[in-house]
C-alpha cells in the first residue's frame, strides 16, 4: 500500500471524527467538556470504554509480545475482571455520592488539601506518561511506514497527530469522546477480527485448526504455576493485573470521566460490569492474532522490522498487514483498526488532563463561566505540546515492548493514589496532610529500588506488576504512620 493512499485514508477518518465532533460540540460549556451534562446512556460508554482502555497499545503491542510471553498475559487479565468488581461496587458509589467532576476531590474531602493536590499530580504524572506510551507507538507505525518515504522527520509526524487530536477535542471535550470512542471501538475489533480470517485464510487453516495447529500451540502457553519466584508465576501476574485496573481504570480521571457521564450509578455500574465481561474475550483475540502473525512470518521467511538498530516484535503486525501479499482490503482493514485503537485513548487522556489541571490545580470552577473556559482551551493547548515533548524523549529512551514498559510505569506512578484511596475507604484515620507528599515520594523510591534489585540477591525472586501493591501497602503504612492523635 502506497504511502499516499495511507494518508488519503487517515484524512477521511479524521473527517468522519470531525463530523461527529461538531454535533457533539454544538454546547461549548464546561459541563458538556468535564461531565457530558450527565446525559450519556451507559451502553455506549460501556462499549467506547473498550477501545479506550485497549489503545493502540494492545492493537499493536500485545499480538507483538506473544513471541517472548505467549499467553501468559490473560493471567494479568483475568485479574483484570476481578479489579472491575471493586471499581464497580467500592468506588464508583463514592464518586456518584460526593457528585465530583475530578475523582480526587473525594482526597480533599477525607484527607486534605495537600492530600488532593499529591493524588491529582500522580494521575496527571501516570497519564502523561501512559498516553506518550500508546502515541509513541502509532506516531513510531505511521513513521516508519509512511512519513520516512517523504523524509518527514519524526517530530512532525508526532505534531500531526496531536494537532489532529486537538482539533476534534477542543469543543465538546468528554461528550464528543463519548461518542467518537465508540465508533473507535467498532473499527478496532473489526479490523482484528477481519485480520485474524485474512491470515487463517491464507495459511490455509480451517476453524478447527485454528484452536489445534501444531504451529499455533506453540505459542500458546498461558498458566505458569512452578515457581513462585518467576516472573510470570499466576498468582503474582492475577493480582498485579487486579490492582492494575483498580488503579488504571478506577483511580484514573481519565478512565472514571468517562462514567461520571452516564445518567446516575445503577447505570455507572452497569457500564463497568458489561465492560468487564467483554474485555476478557478480546484481549484473547488479540493474543491469537499474535500467534497467528509469528506462524505466518515463519512460513514466509518475514522478519521481525528493525528500527535504530533494535528489532520490534511491536512493528510485525503492520509489516504483515501492510508490505505482505495479503491484499489492500487487509491494508485498508488495519490502518483503520490502528488510528481507531490510538486515538481511542489518546483523545480521552487528552482531556482528562486538562479537566484534572484545571480543576485540581487551577480550581476553575470558583471562577465565572467565561473566564473557566478561557482558561480550558489555553490548557487543551499546552496539554497537547506537552504530549508533543514526551513521546519525542520516548523515541531515543525506550527499548522494550510497549505494553510491559506501560505496566512497569504503573507500579511506579499508581503506588501512591492506592494507597492514599485504600486508608482513605477502609479506615477512618485521619492525617497529617502537609506530610502526605513525602510519603508518597518516599514509597516511589523504595519501590524503584526495590525493583531493580537484582534477582539473585533475593533468592532468585523477579518482581513483575506486584510492585504496584508493594508501592500502595507501602504508601499505606507510610500515611498511618503520620496519623494525628485524634482519629
Amino acid at each position: 500500500m502506497e504511502p499516499i493512499h495511507i494518508v488519503l485514508l487517515i484524512i477521511l477518518y479524521f473527517g468522519v471524527l470531525l463530523g461527529i465532533s461538531y454535533f457533539t460540540g454544538k454546547s461549548d460549556s464546561n459541563a458538556a467538556f468535564f461531565k457530558a451534562e450527565g446525559k450519556s446512556p451507559w451502553y455506549v460508554v460501556a462499549f467506547g470504554m473498550v477501545g479506550a482502555s485497549l489503545s493502540g497499545v494492545t492493537f499493536i503491542s500485545v499480538p507483538g509480545w506473544v513471541k517472548d510471553s505467549q499467553f501468559s498475559y490473560m493471567q494479568v487479565v483475568a485479574g483484570y475482571l476481578f479489579g472491575y468488581l471493586v471499581i464497580a461496587f467500592i468506588l464508583l458509589p463514592i464518586y456518584y455520592k460526593l457528585n465530583v467532576t475530578s475523582i480526587y476531590q473525594y482526597l480533599y474531602n477525607r484527607f486534605g488539601n495537600t492530600s488532593y493536590k499529591t493524588g491529582a499530580f500522580f494521575f496527571f504524572i501516570s497519564r502523561v506518561l501512559g498516553a506518550s506510551f500508546r502515541l509513541f507507538l502509532v506516531a513510531t507505525v505511521l513513521q516508519y511506514f509512511v512519513f520516512e518515504a517523504w523524509n518527514v522527520p519524526f517530530v512532525v509526524t508526532v505534531v500531526l497527530s496531536i494537532l489532529l487530536i486537538w482539533i476534534y477535542t477542543s469543543r465538546g471535550g468528554i461528550k464528543t469522546i463519548v461518542w467518537t470512542d465508540t465508533l473507535q471501538t467498532l473499527f478496532m475489533l473489526a479490523s482484528v477480527g477481519i485480520a485474524i480470517y485474512f491470515i487463517s485464510d491464507e495459511l490455509q487453516w480451517t476453524f478447527n485448526d485454528f484452536f489445534t495447529a501444531p504451529e499455533l500451540q506453540a505459542y500458546t502457553s498461558t498458566f505458569h504455576f512452578d515457581s513462585f519466584l518467576e516472573k510470570d508465576y499466576f498468582w503474582k501476574a492475577f493480582f498485579g493485573g487486579m490492582f492494575i485496573t483498580i488503579c488504571m481504570t478506577g483511580l484514573d480521571q481519565d478512565m472514571m470521566q468517562k462514567n461520571l457521564t452516564c445518567k446516575n450509578l445503577r447505570d455507572a455500574q452497569k457500564n463497568m460490569l458489561s465492560y468487564s465481561l467483554v474485555f476478557i474475550p478480546v484481549n484473547l483475540l488479540f493474543l491469537f492474532l499474535g500467534a497467528l502473525l509469528f506462524v505466518y512470518a515463519e512460513k514466509h521467511g518475514i522478519s521481525v522490522p528493525v528500527l535504530d538498530g533494535k528489532a520490534k516484535t511491536d512493528l510485525l503486525f503492520p509489516e504483515i498487514a501492510l508490505h505482505a501479499e495479503l491484499g489492500i482490503g487487509l491494508a485498508i482493514i488495519f490502518l483503520l483498526g490502528l488510528i481507531a485503537a490510538a486515538y481511542s485513548s489518546a483523545d480521552s487522556a487528552l482531556t482528562s488532563l486538562t479537566t484534572s489541571f484545571c480543576i485540581d490545580f487551577l480550581a476553575i470552577e470558583k471562577k465565572p463561566e467565561n473566564a473557566q473556559k478561557a482558561i480550558r482551551k489555553r490548557v487543551h493547548i499546552l496539554i497537547s505540546g506537552l504530549l508533543v515533548i514526551v513521546i519525542i524523549a520516548f523515541k531515543y529512551l525506550l527499548d522494550s515492548s510497549v505494553i510491559d514498559l506501560l505496566l512497569k510505569a504503573a507500579s511506579y506512578t499508581y503506588g501512591p493514589l492506592l494507597g492514599l484511596f485504600a486508608l482513605g475507604i477502609f479506615t477512618k484515620i485521619k492525617i497529617k496532610d502537609h506530610l502526605v507528599w513525602l510519603v508518597a515520594l518516599i514509597s516511589v523510591i523504595i519501590t524503584f529500588i526495590l525493583g531493580n534489585i537484582p534477582a539473585e540477591y533475593l533468592a532468585g525472586y523477579v518482581f513483575n506488576y506486584e510492585l504496584l501493591i508493594v508501592n500502595g501497602a507501602i504508601t499505606f503504612l507510610g500515611l498511618i504512620l503520620i496519623r494525628t492523635k485524634h482519629n
